[in-house]
């Protein structure tokens, strides 16, 4: 039965090693913070335990301690040892004994104010007895009517409060600490993301270069005049081979924000994905204005406009209709509505469509959408989310792009000081 049982815990500790930390990173918080919440409460229920403990061990001494008085007030015999022994050995519980009218006739372990002056000492005195009052009932010395008041000693007071404590050192110290780890993460995906960008515009240049010599030669050779509509769709592709390049530049430096035309930067986005995708895909263009400006680089929303309208024909399936509406919300921002007829998106999954490597295709890479939040937040200063969505009936992004020189410059320039 033994072969059996370390076989299935094989094959578990085989799945847990199999989940995807960064797709399921949410999961993996609450569970970490699940696993160290009950570590916290563990303490803190094992620390009241002690605390209990103490605090009977306590109560007995203090009994001990009220009937070694009594007894020393009714006897006349020899009481050294319980006088040395139990009496004066009191350094821990703070006590108060008082006479039957309530008043004050001795006292152990009160803490007092430095040259506090004799009303001083009797304040304090009068408050640690209404304290001791309202924690336990009095010790009577039925023989000499005096009740003996008392409370916890420092020490078990202290302990009872220690785990929480520690409980709220710990989770201040972890989530430092997580903060710490995630942007030294976040700073190294950045790094890694730009030199990847700059390396990928390097490689592709030379071969552009070469294309681009390779169709001014066509253009003059003898073959221009019977193929001139396939070189000038070659030339058409090199163009925008050279558009990718300038956008992988510009994702690894600082990309130059201008304002532009809004309404025609979609337009020629859109002129130009219509040939090159499905005839079964409709698009309409809808806009308050033909005149609407937005800062941007025009390069890389044009990037972000075919990131969203290729999702967007995949999730129809190759089939339907593509709604751009754009519109002015106010004189700080401009909002471009992208609707498809697709299958939607859960609404459980509408920031993780943003997620690196969350793809609802087979072999799709899940970084188109993770590209167009990067450029949009962290480059133009805007917002890209889902607006809305309904199985089987489509979804709607919305993108926020800022209307002034002067907000976009500065979310612009902290953006990406961010990425550093």
């Amino acid at each position: 039965m033994l072969y059996p049982n370390l076989h299935v815990m094989k094959n578990r500790f085989q799945d847990l090693a199999s989940i995807d930390v960064y797709q399921n990173k949410k999961q993996v918080k609450w569970l970490v913070f699940l696993v160290s919440l009950s570590l916290g409460l563990g303490s803190i229920w094992y620390t009241n335990r002690l605390v209990e403990e103490l605090k009977q061990r306590e109560g007995r001494q203090i009994e001990l301690f009220s009937s070694a008085l009594e007894y020393a007030a009714t006897t006349s015999e020899n009481l050294t040892f319980i006088n040395q022994e139990i009496i004066q050995q009191n350094y821990s519980f703070p006590i108060i004994m008082v006479d039957a009218e309530g008043t004050p006739i001795e006292f152990r372990n009160i803490n007092f104010r430095k040259n506090a002056s004799a009303q001083d000492s009797t304040k304090t005195l009068e408050r640690e007895l209404a304290e001791m009052q309202e924690e336990y009932e009095p010790i009577l010395l039925e023989e000499s009517d005096i009740r003996v008041y008392y409370r916890n000693s420092e020490l078990l007071t202290n302990l009872r409060y220690y785990p929480y404590i520690q409980l709220g050192v710990i989770l201040l110290f972890g989530g430092l600490a997580y903060a710490v780890f995630n942007q030294s993460k976040i700073a190294e995906q950045n790094r890694v993301w730009a030199g990847l960008t700059k390396e990928t515009a390097h490689q592709l240049g030379t071969p552009i270069t070469s294309l681009m010599a390779w169709i001014d030669y066509l253009r003059n050779s003898p073959v221009w005049d019977e193929n001139k509509e396939i070189i000038q769709e070659m030339d058409k592709d090199v163009v925008k081979l050279r558009m990718v390049t300038e956008r992988f530049s510009s994702i690894g430096s600082t990309p130059v924000i201008q304002a532009e035309n809004v309404y025609q930067v979609v337009e020629e986005a859109i002129s130009y994905l219509r040939p090159r995708i499905s005839t079964k895909v409709e698009w309409e263009i809808h806009a308050d204005s033909k005149d609407l400006m937005a800062l941007m680089n025009k390069p890389l929303f044009e990037w972000v406009i075919e990131n969203v309208c290729k999702n967007a024909v995949d999730a129809m399936k190759g089939k339907g209709v593509i709604s751009l509406t754009l519109q002015q919300d106010s004189d700080k921002f401009v909002i471009l509505d992208i609707k498809d007829s697709g299958i939607g998106i859960e609404k459980k999954n509408f920031k993780k469509v943003f997620t690196p490597g969350f793809s609802s295709r087979k072999r799709g890479w899940g970084l188109g959408l993770t590209l167009a939040k990067r450029i949009i937040e962290g480059y133009h200063g805007g917002k890209i989310f889902v607006k809305q969505s309904e199985l089987g009936k489509g979804s709607t992004f919305r993108i926020l792009l800022l209307g002034t020189l002067e907000e976009g410059s500065r979310f612009v320039t902290e953006g990406l000081r961010e990425g550093e």
